[in-house]
């Protein structure tokens, strides 16, 4: 201890400061997340993907793409390439769910793949199927042929407070088996990746080759899928992002059910409400989105909405950006009836719509 540091708080202090500073240390070298992980390690799993030449073109011009470099990298391959008919091979990371060999990862980890092969803690491989996978989460799901295989449960994202420590296990630049921690830096975190990002966000050191390792809680439960990183150089800076996990059981529900995700579709083209336009309509900016176009022979067009309407409210829960409606008209099955609430000629109108089911196209 300094003698500045003696001199400010006092012999009788210095002692009990010097204490505290012992107890603390114990405690960290006898304790940390030792037991956590030895619980958590055997489920993750090293995933090793090859696919043809045209993927990887595909692939780094995604990488190159200016949004890409200026905001987020994904992470999930590290590609080898010794020629132009050289297949790629791609690492990345996933768990496993259930003993007899579910498999969760991401979607752009095994894109395009040809074969997939997953590696054990223990070091035993086995060739993997993929059961299906979903772009707009990025989310995947793979099946081996198992039994009594080392699993590890979700746990609920929504639960989880900012400050919450986590910890991330994966497959770093093919590193099997790495483990770092941190905390949930920000909750529901928008990254511009597409129509359902609520990303966590994290500050526990996450690389290349972490895509679709999971991020555990304390009580060693999956609470999200690592799947981006804001860097400039490609390497971790501290800003990781994961898919939450109460958004990745309802994914891997669906595809487990029939390898595909049925999202419905109401048929609007939407913008954010500025401040000029809830100005003149006697809004407040950020309440509710404005309809610019509804699409012809839509479920929106036979439920009587109009362009200029402001959509304030869809399925009983508020719509304050697009997402909100994004998102809730996602959550809905096709074939739903539900009730939307518009702001139109400064007035409130309730009405109903029948959702069909999405074919790619708008909100």
């Amino acid at each position: 201890m300094s003698i500045a540091l003696r001199k400010t708080v006092g012999k009788a202090g210095a002692a009990a400061l010097v204490g505290a500073i012992s107890s603390t240390s114990a405690l960290a070298s006898t304790g940390g997340f030792v037991d956590l992980v030895k619980n958590v390690s055997p489920a993750v799993v090293f995933v090793e993907v090859t696919g043809s030449t045209d993927k990887i073109a595909d692939k780094e011009s995604s990488f190159n793409d200016p949004r890409f470099e200026e905001f987020m990298k994904r992470f999930g391959d590290q590609f080898e390439r010794k020629g132009p008919q050289t297949p790629r091979r791609g690492l990345g990371s996933g768990f496993i769910i259930s003993e007899d060999g579910l498999i969760v990862t991401n979607h752009h980890v095994i894109e395009g793949a040809a074969e997939v092969t997953i590696k054990l803690e223990d070091g035993s491989k086995y060739d993997a199927q993929i059961i299906g996978s979903d772009p707009l989460t990025d989310i995947a799901l793979l099946d081996i042929e198992g039994a009594d295989l080392p699993t590890v449960s979700f746990g609920s994202s929504d639960d989880l407070e900012v400050g919450e420590e986590v910890i991330a296990v994966g497959s770093p630049f093919g590193l099997g088996g790495t483990v770092t921690s941190g905390i949930i830096s920000a909750k529901s975190r928008n990254i511009n990746s597409g129509p359902f990002d609520d990303f966590l966000q994290t500050d526990a050191a996450i690389n290349r080759g972490n895509s679709g390792g999971p991020l555990f809680n304390l009580e060693g439960e999956v609470v999200g899928v690592n799947t981006a990183i804001f860097s400039p150089s490609s390497g971790s800076v501290g800003i990781g992002f994961s898919v939450p996990s109460d958004l990745v059981t309802d994914i891997v529900a669906d595809l487990k059910d029939d390898g595909e995700i049925e999202r419905s579709w109401l048929g609007v083209q939407i913008k954010p409400v500025g401040e000029d336009v809830a100005h003149v309509l006697g809004l407040t900016a950020g309440d509710g989105v404005m309809i610019e176009q509804v699409v012809k022979d839509s479920p929106a067009e036979a439920a009587g909405l109009q362009s200029g309407d402001v959509i304030m409210s869809f399925a009983g829960k508020d719509v304050t950006e697009l997402r909100d409606l994004t998102r809730g008209v996602a959550r809905e099955t096709a074939g739903t009836t539900a009730e939307i609430e518009v702001f139109r000629g400064g007035k409130e109108l309730t009405l109903e719509v029948t959702l069909a089911k999405r074919e790619e196209k708008a909100a």
